[in-house]
């Protein structure tokens, strides 16, 4: 054979191969989606079964199933901690090649993900952790966070109680990543606002007794009791805060990370009055009223969706929608994000926004107030309406970024 027809045939070869490639890729359309979080403990009730329910509704919304795709939904629960969050997802796309990985509360589980998701070039679709971390100096190019942060819940709640006079500030936080952030985060809006923090007072997670804490903000003689934690325990502390008479005595309580499903569990009586930051309510318009009523039904507890939850929803709806885009799975998780980020974003939900460089989903925030009882009419009718806060002072500004992925 000459030189030539040797070269010819390298090259024949070589297209070949290319084209066996690209159509094998195009007709792969097999996904397989992890749901990671609590599943029974302090914050289920914020996602748990209802996050995989909704991300069913998901995979059913996204009509790749009657187009004859494969799409299998597994779930895990981390037990609130990072080693055992690593390891599941570690088994999962290793041994049962999962493509993406759903929901994460828990900012230190989340955070140990993010960094297993790089590493293995899957996805993360973060909705559930709160700490602004992944989507500044710890971002990459795999995880997405879609529904809250830290400077979200930050900028809505700590600066609206400071601005109406709540000049002074005591902090119960939860004591991990999450309770850090969160604190750090509000603490930085409340000085630039004018205002000033007494003090502040770790606790462990899932505490069942706050008495001690309780104690120490009552003392500090703070106007704001600034509650940095989330699930069980904003539930407990609110409960025990109402026996030990905090906002009877004067103090303002302010839940910096509150779900309807937590106001429902503390009752209109207990929860009344309390202001806090939300991206997500079931009776926001008729499109989340109609969307939320349907979950309702398909929910294995019954119960109206959390902002989490609607987060899982959209953002795996997303996912699908690049995945089609592409037109089939390239199990290529940073090729996936960036054609995540790519296209436009459209949901029931959270409507038409950019999935920004840094990994954030521009949404907006608003302020609520829990009703009194006598104001509720309906079913779940616990919310307020205080003040819409825009896609652009909902994230962190992008030109104040400590994310690598972010062009200066």
């Amino acid at each position: 054979m000459t030189t030539t027809h040797a070269r010819r045939l390298a090259m024949l070869l070589a297209a070949t191969t290319l084209s066996l490639a690209g159509h094998a890729f195009a007709d792969d359309k097999i996904v397989k989606i992890g749901v990671l979080n609590d599943m029974s403990s302090l914050y289920a009730d914020i996602g748990g079964p209802n996050s995989v329910a909704a991300i069913n509704m998901a995979v059913e919304d996204s009509g790749l199933k009657a187009k004859g795709w494969s799409i299998e939904v597994l779930s895990g629960d981390h037990q609130n901690k990072p080693d055992v969050g690593v390891n599941i997802a570690r088994q999962w796309i290793d041994n049962q090649k999962v493509d993406v990985i759903a929901d994460t509360p828990n900012s230190g589980v989340a955070l140990a993900v993010s960094n297993l998701v790089k590493e293995k070039n899957a996805v993360l679709l973060n909705s559930g952790a709160a700490t602004a971390d992944l989507t500044g100096k710890a971002c990459n190019a795999n995880t997405i966070s879609y529904t809250y942060d830290t400077y979200m819940l930050a900028n809505g709640t700590g600066k609206a109680l400071t601005k109406a006079g709540g000049d002074t500030w005591f902090f119960l936080t939860a004591d991990y990543a999450f309770g850090a952030a969160l604190e750090r985060d509000t603490t930085a809006v409340v000085t630039a606002n004018g205002g000033k923090v007494l003090g502040s007072v770790k606790h462990p997670i899932n505490s069942s007794d706050f008495s001690s804490f309780l104690l120490q903000a009552q003392s500090s003689k703070a106007k704001v009791v600034g509650l940095a934690n989330a699930g069980g325990d904003t539930t407990n502390a609110i409960k025990q805060a109402s026996e030990f008479g905090i906002v009877a005595g004067g103090q303002k309580l302010a839940a910096l990370l509150l779900f309807v499903t937590d106001v429902h569990a503390l009752g209109l009586k207990v929860a009344q009055g309390l202001t806090f930051t939300e991206s997500f309510y079931w009776d926001l318009n008729d499109q989340t009223r109609a969307w939320s009523k349907r979950f309702m039904e398909a929910s294995p507890k019954h119960t109206m969706p959390s902002m989490t939850v609607a987060g899982n929803y959209a953002a795996v709806l997303h996912y699908l929608k690049a995945l089609e885009a592409l037109g089939g799975n390239p199990h290529d998780g940073a090729k996936v994000v960036a054609k995540m980020k790519e296209l436009p974003t459209d949901d029931p939900l959270f409507g038409k926004g950019p999935l920004r460089a840094d990994g954030r989903r521009l949404i907006p925030a608003y302020l609520f107030e829990v009703k009194k009882p006598e104001e509720s009419k309906y079913p779940w009718d616990y919310y307020k309406l205080v003040a819409t806060i825009a896609p652009e002072d909902a994230a962190k500004p992008l030109e104040a970024s400590d994310c690598p992925l972010v062009k200066k």
